[in-house]
């Protein structure tokens, strides 16, 4: 696919004078109070730094280093995940002191926090005012200080830390070279073991000579510096740092200051960041209330936040070997979230960034050249290994279905194969062929949802093979993807953990939850009742025999939300329930879709509009679940515009229910596809006759070419 016209989509920034027209409905804090777990700071769209406050350095709340209720600041760290469960990042400490006050320095008045697209700002209750913007791999903070005097700590050694108590003596910095290479610079790296070991190396100038350093003692178990620095500031009483990032090396750090930002103009910087939001943003406009605009177009935001190009601007990054190489593009993904994307995020990305999407699969095939097989879950260019399945297969898949060539199709099929053939961790694929399972006696958590979400990446090899015209490869794999009927107990008409002997899992609850937090167990961060539909994501009309025909399949459907959850436990994905689907977690989100496959489904728009209108609201906790880099805000997103990708790969999106009048997404080569919600209203919100480009549509999907090239989706919305 060429997007060369897709300058198109910056033509509103040609004039002198810039308008944010969709940056005002961006609310930053939304997800920062609970379990949605993103952060105020500033980012670029998919950038590699995003500097913000850290209330507390460790805890599943702070897995983003903030929540909305705290008071509590430790400083203003340069990197962090967004809405994740897991602490990682959270390099280079910074912390503005007013030295009179100096009691003071951990306390913030919260009237004086504001955050936008771009821009953070606090006032600390020893009076200095800290200011925050970024371009994609520098951070640039301001500071404004009650008199000339001022300090400034630096802490190298922290992080945001993977352990649930404060006071656990893991280290995290394994080794560090902390250079001061004049009066206003400071340079080296830091070598960390967290979520994934990683290095980063570093280049941090302020605009004021440092007058005085003192080093600060360290703990037994850290190996990087902490400094107190004191500055004479001039008339302005403003001190200003800029702290340029690299995975390659100083020289990198310091190219890519020099590259983004060789002067001191904050406001110029933040102009900058906030246009190349606008430029996103306005791709979709909605007609809405205001209310419902802040929870679109920050789901919107939040979706950009990642995968971030973590390339230095040579194209240089650091593989998941530890090896220096180019990016020919110069670009390289990490932040890869790919068990949570894969299923809407992705295929949205397609939609409204599809520049970005040959640069994302390239990636996923440099780590697999460099790893031998397909990344996972990588974070600062290295795989955590978090999670189950390789579904950068359906990734891939969905790419090369969409018409993405900006890569290799043959390399990328057999990365899929060998991905899929050669065991390594999380997929033992000896023990997963010999059984047609994965039994519970030899793989003790999880055994079941590894085998279902195994099976669904053999269905996209198959098909990405039957596409490339590989029978063999085709025909071996469409025998594995139907693996999940082996685990199919007709008695209870659920897929249950089996052993090597083919004996059930016993005793057996269908609504206990299981996760690696309580295992043994045979889901992941689920229950029976919530993977028995994962198979549905490849193969409906296999579960609908399954269970014996459309009417059972309705039955199981309509028994799935109405059975109640007793005592849900969020950290076991069992959050945000209608009867056992959970919301506030991924494997929960195609089946509210799955009604179009009945004949039943205005029953699933009621459930759509509960979920769209109960689980999505523009507070700090007006998320409920962890967003997980973008998934949890592309669900919302999708089911606002009225479809989503049942199945992630195969180029179509399941019709569901619009939730707004009209929205207009402006695709490249200026063209718009507009979706019509005719008399919708808070009780109108049930669509019957859909038609595309005024044609009655007698299916229940709609496929990616359709809304690339433009037109029109309407619905006629009803109270019944």
């Amino acid at each position: 696919m060429n997007f060369k016209i897709l300058v198109c989509f910056c033509l509103g920034f040609l004039g002198s004078e810039f308008h944010a027209q969709h940056l005002r409905f961006v609310n930053p804090f939304i997800g920062t109070d609970g379990t949605g777990h993103t952060f105020p700071g500033p980012s670029m769209p998919f950038g590699m730094v995003q500097p913000g406050p850290d209330n507390q350095d460790y805890g599943w709340n702070h897995t983003s280093g903030y929540q909305y209720q705290d008071t509590f600041l430790m400083g203003f760290s340069q990197t962090r995940l967004s809405g994740t469960g897991i602490n990682e990042m959270g390099d280079i400490l910074l912390l503005p002191i007013n030295p009179h006050k100096e009691n003071l320095k951990n306390a913030y008045l919260k009237a004086t926090e504001q955050a936008s697209p771009g821009f953070y700002t606090l006032t600390k209750q020893d009076g200095v005012k800290v200011e925050l913007t970024c371009s994609e791999r520098v951070a640039f903070h301001q500071y404004t200080f009650p008199e000339k005097q001022a300090q400034v700590l630096i802490d190298f050694q922290h992080g945001l830390r993977f352990v649930f108590e404060e006071n656990d003596p893991k280290g995290l910095v394994l080794e560090s070279d902390v250079t001061f290479e004049n009066d206003s610079t400071i340079s080296g790296y830091c070598y960390t073991d967290n979520w994934v070991e990683r290095k980063y190396f570093f280049s941090l100038t302020f605009d004021h000579p440092i007058a005085r350093t003192t080093e600060l003692p360290q703990k037994a178990n850290e190996k990087a510096p902490k400094y107190l620095l004191d500055f004479v500031l001039a008339a302005s009483k403003t001190l200003k740092v800029k702290i340029a990032l690299s995975t390659v090396d100083v020289q990198g750090a310091k190219r890519n200051m020099e590259a983004e930002i060789n002067h001191w103009d904050f406001q110029k910087v933040r102009d900058e960041n906030r246009k190349s939001w606008e430029n996103y943003l306005s791709r979709i406009d909605i007609q809405a209330p205001q209310k419902q605009k802040e929870v679109f177009y920050t789901s919107f935001y939040h979706l950009l936040l990642q995968p971030s190009n973590i390339a230095d601007v040579d194209g240089r990054y650091r593989g998941v070997d530890n090896v220096v190489r180019t990016a020919a593009n110069k670009v390289y993904y990490s932040t890869l979230s790919i068990w949570d994307i894969y299923r809407g995020a992705f295929p949205l990305l397609q939609i409204v960034a599809p520049e970005k999407i040959d640069g994302i699969v390239q990636t996923m095939l440099l780590h697999h050249q460099a790893k031998g097989f397909l990344p996972i879950w990588t974070a600062w260019g290295q795989d955590n290994y978090c999670m189950i399945g390789n579904h950068a297969i359906p990734m891939i898949l969905s790419a090369y279905q969409n018409g993405f060539k900006g890569f290799n199709a043959t390399e990328a099929l057999n990365a899929m194969v060998e991905t899929s053939t050669t065991s390594h961790i999380n997929s033992n694929w000896e023990m997963f062929t010999k059984f047609g399972y994965y039994p519970f006696d030899l793989l003790d958590n999880e055994s079941v949802s590894r085998t279902l979400e195994s099976g669904y990446d053999d269905w996209c090899v198959a098909e990405m093979a039957r596409k490339l015209g590989k029978e063999d490869v085709e025909k071996e794999f469409q025998k594995r993807a139907l693996f999940y009927q082996n685990i199919y107990d007709s008695s209870t008409t659920f897929l249950r953990g089996k052993d090597t002997q083919g004996n059930w899992r016993t005793p057996f609850d269908p609504l206990m939850a299981t996760s690696p937090l309580n295992n043994p167990g045979d889901y992941t961060e689920a229950n029976a009742w919530q993977y028995f539909w994962t198979p549905a994501q490849h193969d409906v009309q296999g579960m609908i025999e399954l269970l014996g025909g459309k009417e059972q399949f309705t039955q199981k459907l309509n028994a799935f939300f109405e059975t109640e959850a007793p005592n849900p436990n969020k950290f076991l994905g069992q959050e945000a329930m209608i009867g056992q689907y959970a919301h506030g977690n991924e494997p929960s989100h195609h089946i509210i879709y799955l009604y179009a496959f009945t004949d039943q489904f205005k029953t699933g728009q009621k459930h759509i509009h509960q979920a769209v209108t109960d689980f999505h609201q523009n507070t700090p906790n007006g998320m409920i679940g962890n967003d997980d880099c973008g998934q949890m805000s592309a669900w919302y997103m999708l089911s606002t515009l009225g479809f989503y990708p049942v199945n992630p790969a195969d180029g179509t999106f399941v019709l569901g229910s619009p939730q707004v009048r009209k929205a207009v997404l402006h695709m490249p080569g200026e063209k718009q596809f507009t979706v019509v919600a005719k008399d919708f209203s808070a009780s109108h919100y049930f669509q019957e006759n859909p038609s595309l480009n005024k044609v009655k549509l007698d299916r229940n999907y709609i496929r990616y070419p359709e809304i690339m090239q433009g037109g029109e989706l309407k619905f006629q919305m009803m109270n019944h």
